[in-house]
C-alpha cells in the first residue's frame, strides 16, 4: 500500500509566488494546497502535515498566520525577502520551524 503524499498548505496572495511554491512542493513529492487569505488558511490546516507562509503578503498578516499553524501543532516554514532578516527572526519567534529567504 502506498502512503498518502504529505499535504502542505501554502499561504501566498501573489499568484506567481504561490505557483512557484506549489511547483517546488509538488516536485518534492508533496500535495500542496494553495490558499490566498488567512480565513482559507485556517480552514485548510485541518488534516495538513505542514504549511508554508509567504510573509511578503498584503492580504493577510503572515506573522499571525504562523501563530495559527503553531497553535494547531502544524509545522510551518516562513518565506520572506532576502534582505529582511528582522522579519525572518520575527517569524521564528512567532512559531516558524524555519524562516527562509
Amino acid at each position: 500500500m502506498t502512503a498518502a503524499p504529505t499535504r502542505i498548505v501554502v499561504l501566498a496572495d501573489d499568484l506567481i509566488w504561490s505557483t512557484r511554491l506549489v511547483a517546488q512542493l509538488r516536485a518534492a513529492g508533496a500535495e500542496p494546497d494553495a490558499v490566498r487569505d488567512a480565513t482559507a488558511f485556517a480552514g485548510a490546516l485541518a488534516g495538513a502535515d505542514g504549511a508554508v507562509v509567504d510573509l511578503t503578503a498584503r492580504a493577510y498578516d503572515g506573522t499571525a498566520a504562523l501563530g495559527t499553524a503553531r497553535d494547531r501543532g502544524i509545522p510551518v516554514i516562513a518565506v520572506a525577502q532576502h534582505d529582511d532578516a528582522p522579519l525572518r527572526h520575527a517569524a521564528r519567534a512567532a512559531g516558524a520551524t524555519r524562516a527562509l529567504a
